[in-house]
């Protein structure tokens, strides 16, 4: 894959008006040749209700973080990325600041991409692991 960092960053952070990632205040931090990473504050809008983050709003973000990547490895004037499966161990948690979410690829095939997405705080302490795995589907 042959891209501009910042072109490409700033092509991704132009889509998330009007859809869940604006609600969720996610963005688009970093990506290189085999990851993404996107970040999300963690504040009352993506609390549960005993002041912590919500697993779901994690799980969304990690879904996002890795649905994004799968997309940027396939021919998209001929495939379309779905998501068929995700899970998620929570391991710690957090009531402010940031998280950011890693998209790194376990396999990438033809038809499917397995991710693993390392939610981590702005210390790089592990919040939650997720795997992802995406169907490429033709057009």
């Amino acid at each position: 894959m042959n891209f501009n960092k910042e072109a490409l960053l700033q092509k991704l952070n132009a889509i998330i008006p009007n859809t869940l990632l604006d609600t969720l205040q996610i963005s688009y931090t970093d990506v290189g040749e085999d990851y993404l990473t996107a970040k999300m504050p963690v504040s009352p809008r993506v609390h549960q209700p005993q002041g912590l983050l919500h697993g779901g709003a994690t799980i969304a973000l990690a879904e996002t973080v890795g649905s994004t990547a799968s997309h940027l490895f396939i021919d998209a004037s001929k495939y379309k990325v779905k998501g068929l499966e995700i899970s998620a161990n929570h391991l710690k948690s957090k009531s402010e600041g940031e998280v950011f979410a890693t998209a790194r690829p376990i396999h990438k095939g033809r038809t499917t991409h397995l991710w693993e997405i390392r939610v981590e705080d702005e210390e790089g302490v592990l919040i939650s692991l997720c795997k992802l795995t995406t169907i490429v589907l033709e057009k």
